[in-house]
């Protein structure tokens, strides 16, 4: 009796070890499964570039983002003048951002149809507080026409591409805004060239205008690619160099140099 006793006892225990062992082989086989299946799903540290679509047309773009093994979508738009509408302008995630395979990448295009404003009357206003309104209104400031004046530096004229434009007349923005302004001849007319090395391009452009001076060129290096490339551009060089000229007359010029690369930026002395 007693060793059919420890026989049935034996048995039960082997009994379930053996059911353990089974149901820890099945959930080994199940965790391992699930780690697999999650690895093909997610496809777990296997990540692809974003390519840069900036510039590209839509379609451009959706053959990029195909062959990439991504796709693309347009959520929003914004308007440059001086961008190819309909290009991208911009995009996120950014290029060169590692992401999963089949990622959707949200695209700004460059609007078809520009924004429109009205113009303003500039006339009889000082030369300071028309820059401050066409720039408050998206319009760009063009060259500084300087003619004999009783006033100087108060605005007479405001041209748009040689023609005459009236005040309440529809434009679009980031049009280029010429003004003819006073010169009084028997008065000293002369200004200062600011010292911008360093500044970004619209900061730099704005002092350059606010001293009554014209701007003769805008020279981009390698860096700068696109158009917000342009913007976020730093002055390296400018023509002529504020060691180089005491005082300059209204209406001169100057040429800037911008890049991208700050180490081309000399230190201020």
């Amino acid at each position: 009796m007693a060793g059919d006793k420890k026989t049935k006892k034996g048995f039960f225990r082997n009994w379930i070890v053996v059911n353990l062992s089974i149901a820890l082989a099945i959930a080994v086989v199940l965790l391992v499964g699930a780690i697999v299946f999650l690895n093909v799903v997610t496809q777990h540290n296997k990540t692809i570039a974003v390519p840069d679509f900036t510039n590209m047309t839509v379609a451009e773009a959706q053959e990029a983002a195909q062959q990439a093994g991504m796709r693309v979508e347009v959520t929003d738009s914004v308007f440059a003048k001086r961008m190819k509408k309909g290009a991208i302008r911009d995009q996120n995630p950014s290029p060169g951002s590692m992401v999963k395979k089949g990622r959707r990448i949200s695209l700004t295009i460059n609007a078809i149809n520009a924004k429109k404003v009205t113009m303003p009357n500039l006339v009889s206003l000082s030369l300071r507080q028309a820059i401050a309104e066409l720039q408050s209104r998206g319009l760009v400031v063009g060259k500084l026409i300087y003619v004999k004046d009783i006033a100087t530096n108060n605005v007479i004229r405001q041209l748009c591409g040689n023609r005459e434009i009236e005040p309440g007349d529809h434009v679009e923005t980031e049009t280029i805004i010429d003004l003819v302004v006073g010169l009084n001849p028997d008065t000293e007319n002369v200004t200062y060239v600011p010292d911008v090395v360093g500044r970004r391009y619209m900061n730099a452009v704005d002092a350059v205008r606010k001293q009554s001076l014209n701007i003769r060129s805008l020279r981009f290096d390698e860096t700068v690619k696109t158009y917000d490339d342009s913007l976020a551009a730093m002055v390296y060089r400018q023509i002529p160099a504020v060691e180089d000229s005491v005082s300059v007359h209204m209406g001169d010029e100057v040429t800037l140099y911008f890049t991208l690369d700050e180490k081309r930026i000399p230190a201020k002395k």
